[in-house]
């Protein structure tokens, strides 16, 4: 913790907390117009748990479901849904490009990393896919998503189960 850099943690707060803040907040007029307004926000599982070496990241995901339930308790008189998906893991460029970092931070070879740390948690030992994430994603905005609000989506493989 001591060695998180305090402009590190300024910048994720910045991009994860105060990014969603302010297009919910310039978006919230239209949003009402509609009759049946949206908003998701991209949160994580690490807006549920936490994680070593993740500090800024962990602290803003949670900030975020903290503040989709203020959105949705104030958007509800407006027709305003709002909801945060949580996805665990997802094959990305970004994830990838962590496995180096982690493996630094954890003493763990960077060949077992993944297995051995970003997976460890999960009751089901993969990375989810980025279909997987756009699908349901698509089904929150659609029809059948109007009853989500206020609440985490969790896409977490059973790693929220334990």
């Amino acid at each position: 913790m001591q060695e998180f850099p305090e402009e590190r943690w300024n910048a994720l707060l910045a991009l994860l907390l105060t990014s969603p803040f302010l297009l919910a907040k310039h978006a919230w007029e239209a949003l009402g117009r509609s009759g049946d307004g949206r908003f998701l926000a991209v949160a994580s599982v690490h807006g549920l748990v936490g994680s070593p070496h993740k500090a800024g990241y962990v602290a803003a995901k949670h900030g975020l479901l903290g503040l989709v339930k203020v959105l949705a308790l104030e958007g509800a008189e407006h027709g305003i849904s709002v909801a945060a998906l949580c996805p665990a893991y997802v094959r990305t460029p970004i994830v990838e490009s962590q496995l180096e970092a982690q493996a630094e931070a954890t003493g763990v070879a960077a060949d077992r990393v993944l297995e051995e740390v970003l997976l460890a948690p999960q009751a089901v030992k993969r990375l989810l896919e980025p279909e997987e994430v756009a699908e349901t994603a698509a089904f929150l905005l659609g029809p059948g998503g109007r009853a989500f609000t206020g609440a985490p989506v969790v896409m977490d493989l059973g790693w929220t189960a334990r």
